[in-house]
């Protein structure tokens, strides 16, 4: 029994990647013609640190915020998708994790809803 039930939310999950990336859009948005909710699962190695500010931050999170901040526009995209926030990230402290990557050119002072990169 223990086994189907994780079989059904394994299922889930995958639709839910499927029906996300049947949505890509085909225009040009925050993240070019890909999917700011698909761009998301790119940050997965981040969770624990978009979420504690004193947890170290791995160097694929760090490579990870530094390709995608090199559009501020869609990280912002990103970090405010729905996808961050049911994962439960904060993005007060996600938009942290570039200055704690010590990412030299990131977005610092870029404005991200109601926050803005340090």
């Amino acid at each position: 029994m223990e086994a189907s039930m994780k079989n059904i939310c394994l299922f889930g999950f995958v639709m839910v990647l499927v029906i996300a990336g049947l949505s890509e859009v085909s225009g040009a948005g925050e993240c070019g013609k890909a999917n700011p909710e698909m761009e998301a699962f790119k940050l997965a190695p981040c969770a624990s640190a978009a979420n504690d500010e004193n947890a170290s931050v791995s160097s694929s999170c760090c490579a990870a915020a530094k390709k995608l901040g090199q559009n501020p526009k869609c990280l912002c995209a990103v970090l405010m998708s729905n996808i961050a926030k049911s994962s439960g990230v904060n993005p007060e402290i996600a938009m942290t994790i570039p200055k704690r990557c010590n990412i030299a050119d990131r977005p610092v002072g870029y404005k991200c809803g109601a926050y803005t990169f340090p």
